[in-house]
Order: C-alpha cells, then sequence, then structure tokens
C-alpha cells in the first residue's frame, strides 16, 4: 500500500514539524494510538514505540525516524507487523504562518492473521494522518489563544 498526501496548511513548517515529531503526545489526539514511548532523541533521530488499537485490532511497532528539523523526517521500521514500512513528511515554509506538507508512507503488512486484520485498519490511519496533525495544531492554537472574555456592561 502506498499513500501519499500533501496540504497547505496555516501553520509554520516548525509548528507542524514539532507535532509530528513528538510521538509521547500522539495518544492525546490520535484516536488509534493507545500509548506511545520515545525511547531515543537527539537532533538526528528519534525512536518510539507506537501501541494501536483501533476497533479491537491490536499491534504494536517501533519506528526509527531520521530527521531534520523543521523541514523533513523520514520514516523506517525497526520492529512489528509489517513487511515494508517506510516513508517520509516534508515540510515547505511558505511563510512564518504556513508551510506545505508532504506525506508518503509505504507499507505492508506481513502474511499473517494479524496483518490481514490490520491492513484495513492501517489504511484508515494512514489516509488520516495529516488531517489528525492539522486538527492538532488548531487544538493547540486555540488552547494557546483562548478567546477574550466577552466586555462587562
Amino acid at each position: 500500500m502506498e499513500v501519499r498526501r500533501t496540504a497547505l496548511v496555516p501553520f509554520s513548517a516548525a509548528t507542524m514539524f514539532d507535532l509530528i515529531e513528538a510521538a509521547e503526545h500522539y495518544p492525546s489526539f490520535l484516536p488509534w494510538c493507545v500509548g506511545a514511548t520515545v525511547r531515543e532523541r537527539d537532533e538526528t533521530v528519534v525512536v518510539a514505540d507506537i501501541h494501536v488499537n483501533y476497533r479491537n485490532v491490536r499491534f504494536d511497532f517501533t519506528t526509527r525516524n531520521p530527521k531534520h528539523r523543521p523541514d523533513f523526517m523520514a520514516i523506517t521500521l525497526e520492529r512489528g507487523p509489517f513487511r515494508r514500512f517506510e516513508g517520509d513528511w516534508r515540510l515547505q515554509e511558505l511563510a512564518p504562518d504556513a508551510c506545505k506538507i508532504e506525506f508518503a508512507l509505504r507499507y505492508d503488512f506481513e502474511s499473517s492473521l494479524l496483518g490481514r486484520l490490520a491492513s484495513p485498519v492501517f489504511d484508515r490511519i494512514a489516509n488520516t494522518l495529516v488531517d489528525a496533525f492539522v486538527a492538532r495544531a488548531e487544538q493547540v492554537k486555540d488552547n494557546a489563544n483562548p478567546p477574550s472574555p466577552p466586555p462587562v456592561p
């Protein structure tokens, strides 16, 4: 399976990159992610364990993601039920408050019962990832800038 998504968003590349890279926060806004642990992080790589439970299909995987903030993060599989799992996030700054996101992911599950069950589940997850991160950026922005209270009469 191959997924490609592109979006123009009203957020900086750095803002979007930081949301994408922060796997430890995935359970708070990705409904299929029931746990995430960052095992390693430095300026060049982030390694994370991701725990999926979507429609009672459960599996875990670990990615090792080389990165260059704020414009690029590769996605590579370290461990999991995939035969192939690779992709990348590319972020192009268009203005201080706008960027272009390009997401590509290529994956195939191992030939197993889990693979047959997880494949359609993961297809849905992969196809909605960009939208989920854009929604998260909007939520974070709204929480950082709460509406002003109404004027006192």
